[in-house]
């Protein structure tokens, strides 16, 4: 989410579930279903094997046209 810029809502709408239920599955308080990783797949266009190989790799794995253009929130320029 922090790489492309979605928030839980724009997460939960992907994956046709509420926001709720979105901050319990990051949290640890709800469990990902095999569908859920089916449709986060989908949502985020990389494969499932790639998703359970861990975040980082996920990441490489993300089309570029899902990133971000700025990926934390704002730039700072440092004067010269």
């Amino acid at each position: 989410m922090h790489a492309t810029g979605e928030t839980q809502k724009d997460l939960a709408h992907g994956l046709r579930i509420t926001q709720g239920q979105v901050s319990r599955k990051l949290t640890g308080r709800s469990l990902w279903a095999l569908d859920d990783l089916d449709r986060l797949a989908t949502h985020y266009g990389v494969p499932v094997p790639d998703l359970l190989c861990g975040p980082s790799h996920a990441l490489t794995r993300l089309p570029r046209t899902r990133l971000a253009p700025v990926v934390g929130g704002t730039q700072t320029t440092i004067p010269a």
